[in-house]
This record gives structure tokens, C-alpha cells and sequence, in this order.
């Protein structure tokens, strides 16, 4: 892909969307660590100076995504939460439809948690304070859209829907981290199977993660 230079702004804006297309593809293939501006310039067909006139750097760009990818995430997860909640159910077993639908759902989205275990320690350094604050302004417009929905379906959170949406999200990043496992964590597990018990998997790890939040801050009684 080439690019004449961009002349209007609707010209820009196609140029913009390109980049953005491209490095979510890159995303497809390759964990977020392994995402360059480098290959990306060579993907659109920009020099990489180009590129950072769209975006100031890679971790603004992926910022972008993560802005994207869960705003799209949040718009599937309100019909999955239809699907998977009965509304008839005691408090404590809509905690656990709950913890079991975001588990499912966010472990079928590897980029979306791959972007999350990366936000803090990554793609928030190296950005400029008024990408930043783009970015947080963004994520406190879909934390408010997911607080809805959890009370939506287990009202009783209550002022703990917050806190619970925050650190579904954190879980979700940090231990995605785990997979896949390396080949030499494989190897070493079936070496010795015994070792086999500090693996989980994905879903099952999140799944546990959550339940222990969401019931943890249920009222009693």
C-alpha cells in the first residue's frame, strides 16, 4: 500500500483510519510487545516520520486501539449479558452467570486483554499529557457504559460496580500475560505432569478471578 500526500482532511482521515486498520491487523498476528513502528510503516506504506504525524508515537497508537477494541467489546458484551443472566436469580447465582459471561467473553478477546496487561506499564508511557487525558476521558466513558451494565443485572453491586468493573479489567490483563505458555513451559509440563497444576487456563483463571470479586462485595443477609 502507497500514499500519495494527503491534502484535505478527508484525505488525512483515510490515512489515519489506514494506520489504525493496519496496526490492528498487526495485532492479529503478534502480541502487543512484538508491534513496531518500523513494520507498521512498512505495512501502510508510509515512512515512519509519516506515520508519526498521525500518531506521536506507537503506544499513543495503541492506546487508540484499546479505546477501540473495548468499545467494541462493550457492545457485544450487552447481549451476551442478555443471554447469560437470569434475572430471576438469587443475587449470589447472577454473581456467578456474571463472572462466568466476562470470562468467556473476555477470554475470546486475547487482543483486548493483551492491550489491557500492557495499558500501565507500556502504552502509557511515552505519550504526551494531552494523549493521555484523550485516552482516560475514553475510558471513563466505557467504564461508565460496563458499571450500567453490571447493575443492570446484579443491582445489588451497587456503589462496588465501579470498583468490580476496574479490577475485571486489571485481572483480565494481568493474567492473560500467562498465555499462551512459552514451548519450554509446555515441554516442562509434559515432562513432569505434577507441574501441571500451575497451569489454568485463560477462561477458567478469569472466571475464578471474577467470582471472588463480584460475590466478595455482594451484600450479606
Amino acid at each position: 500500500m502507497t500514499f500519495q500526500r494527503a491534502r484535505s482532511e478527508e484525505q488525512r482521515q483515510i490515512r489515519r483510519r489506514a494506520i489504525v486498520d493496519t496496526a490492528a491487523a498487526m495485532l492479529a498476528e503478534m502480541p502487543v510487545g512484538e508491534v513496531s513502528l518500523n513494520e507498521l510503516s512498512r505495512r501502510v506504506g508510509l515512512a515512519k516520520s509519516n506515520v508519526l504525524r498521525y500518531f506521536e508515537s506507537r503506544e499513543a497508537l495503541l492506546l487508540v486501539l484499546l479505546d477501540d477494541h473495548l468499545r467494541r467489546w462493550l457492545v457485544d458484551l450487552a447481549d451476551e449479558l442478555a443471554a447469560g443472566v437470569d434475572a430471576s436469580a438469587t443475587p449470589e447465582v447472577r454473581g456467578e452467570q456474571l463472572a462466568d459471561v466476562l470470562s468467556r467473553s473476555l477470554s475470546d478477546r486475547v487482543v483486548l486483554c493483551d492491550l489491557f496487561g500492557a495499558q500501565g506499564g507500556v502504552l502509557e508511557h511515552n505519550v504526551s499529557v494531552e494523549a493521555v487525558k484523550r485516552h482516560k476521558r475514553a475510558s471513563l466513558v466505557h467504564l461508565a457504559t460496563m458499571v450500567e451494565l453490571l447493575r443492570q443485572h446484579v443491582p445489588e453491586l451497587g456503589d462496588a460496580a465501579q470498583r468490580s468493573c476496574l479490577m475485571v479489567l486489571v485481572s483480565a490483563g494481568a493474567l492473560s500475560a500467562y498465555v499462551p505458555p512459552p514451548p519450554s513451559l509446555l515441554a516442562a509440563y509434559a515432562d513432569e505432569p505434577e507441574l501441571g497444576v500451575l497451569h489454568m487456563e485463560l477462561r477458567e483463571a478469569l472466571r475464578l478471578s471474577f467470582t471472588s470479586t463480584l460475590l466478595g462485595v455482594l451484600p450479606r443477609g
